[in-house]
């Protein structure tokens, strides 16, 4: 880090993981009442999976340390190995998970290339295995809404529903990689429930755009969380006294959902001034929710140029930066950031 930025002083763009939490939510951690949970004792874990059951309108939930353990005790929960999981090239199953699907499931994922993310029923049905003994067995197809690699892009309900009824005929299962559902919730004003309501299995992350330390939360039927249960503990996600950390995740699913509004409109004015600049990746109309996608010539060179003015941006790859706006990212900030890019790009 440059030695003329303290570490407060950073505007740090890489993420919706590098919030603190508030001292509001520190004192709901600080008060939580807590058990133990392996024995389901814990009464801020069983408060906080109720409440996301309710939100998501299923018969059950179950907190996990993180986004990539509910996806991967979902996938695990649906399928037996040698079972094939349906989903897109650029998502965060396929991706970004350690190749968790194939080591601990025994899954076989078939990523099929979306435009932005977003998957077509047509693609997914194409995509189905005949029944034979050559081939894996078609059982998963799994969506992420938002999309995190296309940017934050919003999965068009309408495309949920018509990909539901190739799930349903083919009478497969159907996951939703929803970390930052409630980004499309705030954005779209559609409920939560019904966003959920096609899938069987939903997972959504309380650590990134909701600004709580740990964890994600699954959702689905009683008889797929009693499995994903089990499959936790195997994966070694069996916690004791967490309801501290849950405490953190009911404080932020009653006072940060709303405001990340505001991340949006952040988000937004600097997709404008990009596009301004010539620089926003792709057309306006993808900033949709609390993400933004900069083209260069060199991004990593210019991801050190950034911090050189106090500014942390990742490089997604060799011409593209990503970034992230959020809870600890306020319009002061938007506004260096802005006479920043300005500055750097007009160049």
């Amino acid at each position: 880090m440059p030695s003329n930025h303290s570490k407060s002083e950073w505007i740090d763009l890489r993420s919706d993981t590098v919030t603190q939490p508030s001292a509001a939510m520190r004192e709901a951690i600080a008060n939580a009442p807590v058990g133990d949970d392996v024995y389901g004792e814990d009464p801020s874990i069983n408060a906080l999976q109720e409440k996301v059951a309710a939100i998501m309108g299923k018969e059950a939930a179950l907190y996990v340390a993180s986004g990539t353990m509910s996806n991967q005790v979902a996938l695990k929960s649906l399928t037996v190995p040698g079972d094939e999981v349906i989903c897109d090239y650029n998502c965060h199953i396929f991706n970004y998970e350690s190749g968790a699907a194939a080591a601990l499931s025994g899954a076989q994922l078939n990523p099929l290339l979306g435009d932005h993310g977003l998957l077509t029923p047509e693609q997914v049905e194409a995509a189905l295995r005949p029944v034979n003994d050559h081939f894996a067995i078609s059982r998963v197809v799994a969506l992420e809404n938002t999309h995190n690699r296309a940017g934050g892009v919003i999965y068009p309900l309408e495309r949920i529903h018509a990909i539901s009824h190739v799930v349903q005929t083919a009478g497969l299962k159907f996951h939703l990689d929803g970390a930052r559902l409630m980004n499309a919730v705030v954005a779209t004003g559609v409920s939560a429930r019904e966003w959920a309501a096609p899938f069987d299995t939903v997972s959504l992350c309380l650590s990134k755009g909701l600004g709580a330390p740990v964890g994600s939360v699954l959702s689905g039927s009683k008889e797929t969380i009693a499995k994903a249960h089990r499959f936790r503990k195997m994966f070694g996600g069996g916690m004791r006294q967490a309801g501290l950390l849950a405490a953190a995740g009911i404080f932020a699913l009653d006072h940060n959902i709303k405001r990340l509004a505001d991340d949006h409109r952040r988000a937004k004015i600097l997709g404008e001034t990009l596009a301004e600049l010539g620089h926003l990746s792709d057309d306006l109309v993808w900033v949709q929710t609390n993400m933004v996608m900069l083209v260069v010539s060199d991004a990593p060179a210019f991801s050190d140029l950034l911090k050189q003015h106090g500014i942390l941006a990742n490089a997604t790859g060799p011409k593209k930066l990503r970034m992230v706006t959020h809870l600890n990212f306020n319009d002061e900030q938007l506004d260096q950031t802005v006479n920043v890019l300005k500055q750097l790009l007009k160049k």
